[in-house]
């Protein structure tokens, strides 16, 4: 059974810093793409940002600049340091694997459970 296990997150005052980190654990074939969503309450989730196998990495334009994403491939871990935090960017982070179970297998999504992210004074 695939895991993705997230830590971090937490309270953090406007500007300050957080780092987010997620592993995935089980069986799989290969873990394409991981990254990081996030989601206000009442809204959609969105992109955060990505990394795939060749190092390309995605991110949203409101977190350019001040987020960064780093991936451990040997581990198959992510994570996902903030820093220059606002209280805009308070939200539930999500982590996300796209992986495929067989070389044949098409892949899909698994998510983490969430960890809360607060900016706030």
């Amino acid at each position: 059974q695939v895991q993705l296990v997230e830590s971090g997150g937490g309270l953090v005052q406007p500007g300050g810093s957080l780092r987010l980190s997620c592993a995935a654990s089980g069986s799989f074939f290969s873990l394409d793409v991981m990254g990081w969503y996030r989601q206000a309450p009442g809204k959609e989730r969105e992109l955060v940002a990505t990394i795939d196998t060749n190092r390309n990495k995605n991110y949203a334009d409101a977190v350019k600049g001040r987020f960064t994403i780093s991936r451990d491939y040997d581990r198959n871990t992510v994570s996902l340091q903030m820093n220059s935090l606002k209280p805009e960017d308070t939200r539930v982070y999500y982590c996300n694997g796209f992986l495929r179970m067989t070389y044949a297998d098409a892949g899909r999504d698994y998510w983490g459970q969430g960890t809360q992210v607060t900016v706030s004074s």
